[in-house]
This record gives C-alpha cells, sequence and structure tokens, in this order.
C-alpha cells in the first residue's frame, strides 16, 4: 500500500514540478491577464465536467469492481456524448446574449472549451477504471505522460509557434489530454470484452443515481471556486484574476499529499467490506495526509515574497499573501479529501453533498462580503473559511458513523510503526 502511495505521491510531485514550470512560462511570457484567461477556461473546464461526471465520472471506481467494463464503457460514452451536444446547443442559445456569455467564457475560447471537456471526459474514463481495479501504476503512468506532454507542447507553442496569449496554454491542454486518452485507451482496451456484459439500461440507472449524488456535491464545491472568479472578474481585472490563479496554483501544490493519499484510499476502501478496517485505516490515511501538508506548509511561509517575485515577475509580487491567507483553507482541504473518499467508497456520497452545501453557505456571505472590499485578498479568505465549515461537519459525521473518537486522531507510536513498517515492507 505504502508504495502505491508512494508511487503516486512521486506522480505528484512530478505534478507540481511540471505545473510550477507550465506557470512560469505563463506567468512570465502571457503575462497576468492572458494567465487569467487560460485560468478561467481551465475553471470553466472543471465546471462543465460535473454534467458528464453524473455518470462518466468518480463513480466508476465504485462500479468498476462490481460490473462489466464493457457495460461501463458503453454506457459512459454514449453518456459523454449526449453531454457534449447538450452543451453544444446551451453555448449557442447563450451566443445570442453575448455580453453575458462573455462573463462566463472567455470570448474566443467557446469552442475550445469544448473539445476540452470532450477529450479530458474520454481520458478521465480510462483514468477512473485503472483506480477502481487497483492498478494505480498505471494511472500514474498515463498521468504522468499527460503532464509531460503538456508541458512540451506550451513550451513548442510559446517558443516555436509564437503564441504568446492563452491559446498557448489551452492547446498544450488539449495535446495532454489527448496524449494520454489514445494512449489509456490503447492499455485498456484488452480488458474489454472478457468479463461479459450487463444490462445497459439497468447499468445506467445506478450509476446515474450513485453519481447524481456525487456531483451534485461536486456542482457545490465547483460553485464555491466559480463564484469566487466571478466575483473576481466582476471587481477587479483580468490581472487580478491571474494573480489569485497563480496564488491558488501554487498553494494547490500542497494538496498533492492529499490528493496521492486520498487516491491510493479510495480504490482501496471500494475492495473492502470491513466497516471497522475501513475506519481505522481512514484515520491512519488522515493523519499521514494533515502531517506531510502541514510540513508542506510550513516550508511555503518561510520563502520570502522577493523569492515569488523574481519566479513569476513582480506583477505576482501578492502570490505570497494570498497563499499565507490560504493556508488554513488548503491544510483543511487535503483531509477533507480523505474524509470524502471514505464516504464515497463507503455507499454514502450524500454526506459529501451536504459537506459542500455547508461549505456554499459559507462561500456566499464570505465572498460576496470579502471580495467587493478585499479584492484577491478576501477571496482566499473566503477559500479558508469555506473548509473550515466543509471539515467540522464531515468530522461530526464520521465520528458518529463509526464511533471515532477525537484522541484518536492524535499522532501515537503504533501509528509511526505502522508507517515505518509499510516503507519497510516496499523496500523488501
Amino acid at each position: 500500500m505504502f508504495k502505491k502511495i508512494l508511487g503516486t505521491g512521486v506522480t505528484r510531485v512530478l505534478n507540481l514540478l511540471i505545473g510550477f514550470i507550465t506557470m512560469l512560462m505563463g506567468t512570465k511570457v502571457l503575462g497576468p491577464a492572458e494567465w487569467g484567461i487560460g485560468f478561467t477556461v481551465l475553471t470553466d473546464l472543471t465546471f462543465l465536467l460535473i454534467g458528464v461526471e453524473l455518470i462518466a465520472g468518480n463513480g466508476l471506481v465504485y462500479f468498476t469492481p462490481r460490473k462489466k467494463l464493457s457495460t461501463l464503457m458503453k454506457v459512459s460514452y454514449t453518456w459523454i456524448v449526449l453531454v457534449i451536444a447538450l452543451y453544444a446547443l446551451l453555448f449557442w442559445i447563450l451566443s445570442h446574449y453575448p455580453v453575458t456569455f462573455d462573463r462566463i467564457v472567455p470570448k474566443g475560447y467557446e469552442g475550445l472549451t469544448l473539445l476540452l471537456v470532450l477529450v479530458y471526459s474520454f481520458h478521465e474514463f480510462n483514468l477512473n477504471v485503472f483506480l477502481g481495479k487497483e492498478k494505480v501504476s498505471t494511472y500514474n503512468w498515463i498521468f504522468l505522460l499527460q503532464i509531460l506532454v503538456q508541458v512540451c507542447s506550451m513550451a513548442l507553442f510559446i517558443f516555436v509557434f509564437h503564441i504568446h496569449d492563452a491559446h498557448a496554454f489551452v492547446y498544450s491542454l488539449l495535446c495532454g489530454y489527448s496524449t494520454a486518452f489514445v494512449v489509456g485507451f490503447i492499455v485498456l482496451l484488452p480488458m474489454v470484452g472478457k468479463d461479459g456484459y450487463d444490462p445497459f439500461f439497468l447499468t445506467a440507472k445506478e450509476m446515474l443515481k450513485y453519481g447524481s449524488v456525487i456531483q451534485l456535491s461536486t456542482l457545490v464545491s465547483t460553485l464555491n471556486r466559480r463564484m469566487s472568479i466571478f466575483l473576481l472578474r466582476q471587481h477587479c481585472t483580468e490581472d487580478a484574476v491571474g494573480v489569485y490563479g497563480a496564488g491558488s496554483q501554487v498553494g494547490e501544490g500542497v494538496k498533492v499529499f492529499g490528493v496521492s493519499v486520498s487516491m491510493v484510499q479510495f480504490s482501496k476502501l471500494s475492495n473492502l467490506t470491513d466497516q471497522e478496517k475501513i475506519a481505522n485505516l481512514t484515520v491512519k490515511f488522515l493523519k499521514i495526509t494533515v502531517v506531510l501538508t502541514l510540513a508542506a506548509l510550513v516550508a511555503i511561509a518561510f520563502l520570502p515574497v522577493s523569492f515569488f517575485a523574481w519566479l513569476f515577475s513582480d506583477a505576482f509580487g501578492q502570490v505570497k499573501e494570498i497563499i499565507l491567507l490560504m493556508s488554513p483553507g488548503l491544510l483543511f482541504a487535503s483531509a477533507q479529501l480523505i474524509f470524502a473518499n471514505y464516504f464515497m467508497g463507503t455507499g454514502m456520497p450524500k454526506y459529501n453533498l451536504y459537506a459542500s452545501l455547508v461549505g456554499l453557505a459559507v462561500t456566499i456571505p464570505t465572498t460576496l462580503l470579502l471580495i467587493p472590499r478585499m479584492g484577491i485578498e478576501g477571496a482566499a479568505i473566503s477559500f479558508s473559511c469555506t473548509y473550515l465549515a466543509i471539515i467540522l461537519y464531515q468530522w461530526f459525521v464520521f465520528k458518529k458513523l463509526t464511533g471515532i473518537k477525537a484522541k484518536e486522531l492524535l499522532l501515537t507510536k503504533d501509528d509511526w510503526s505502522w508507517f515505518k513498517e509499510e516503507i519497510l515492507r516496499w523496500f523488501r
């Protein structure tokens, strides 16, 4: 298990480093305004994926050990095409209201945004199936391929083809997703059709029922993030959005530990039935995540402001301030991934929806109050307040369901022994 966590962690650290290289090219060559547009497209992509993931999303990790892969593929592919067609119709309708539409999707990026959603959806299907089959190493290699192609193609677009606007970033995303999808499909194809078939419509109904709760949660979580971007674009400049986006991406980098641990956790829990073992493993995963994330945040806190100005350019001097204001929220956000995957892995995704609603109830008043007055600093403070509310709710439910007490969250000698044993087992 530790080997899987370490492998995923290494992949995510490489993703973080490559992300920094991408950000350096974006901030230094494209500038804050164009980087802000690229960040907005990426946020729109996340938002639009919610419709696709009602069926073809994280729920696949849960269903892969329980359903025939050939049926999951047919249902998911059919759903992806239908959703993209619906989005295309919606974009056409909104195009008749250009002032409103331009505030949602940057002008000139409408078609590219839809294409990104389509390609990423097929790519994400492959990744979720690999996790569901506990092929974490395959997942990591495909993901690593994606980010490597992404950064190389962005360098090509900027320095060879001299594209110095947000298109360079968007094109690089498209190249990364497309390449990873094709390779992942080739790896996955031999597994299809060997295990028979399940009823198409019955499977689709079950996936929709399970996925709808997950995606309602994701929708609310995305609204939390999208609301900040929308209000920043209303009350600040595109430069401010770019600075906030850079700060968010650097800050999100520390979640590499939470993401790495939680992915292995979700894959593991989806294949277990012993509830006591699941609860105890969740607590161990939580402790590892919090310790590693806190260490990363402390390290960032000691970096001087001049480092970020040198790294990205003087226009991004506020990045450290944004990260510091987001730090409590980033710690809570990493921890909540562990609780969220516990609820999903045990077939109780409704609690993630309720947690997201609690977060939205905090996001709405804090963003409306703070962003018009404080700009990007207000958005960062709102982020921390939101995730504090989410983690408190998740802990309350987890404690009620499992009987785990607060004192059991403290690190013990047994935890260190378990961690040491997992490390030694990896080297044997």
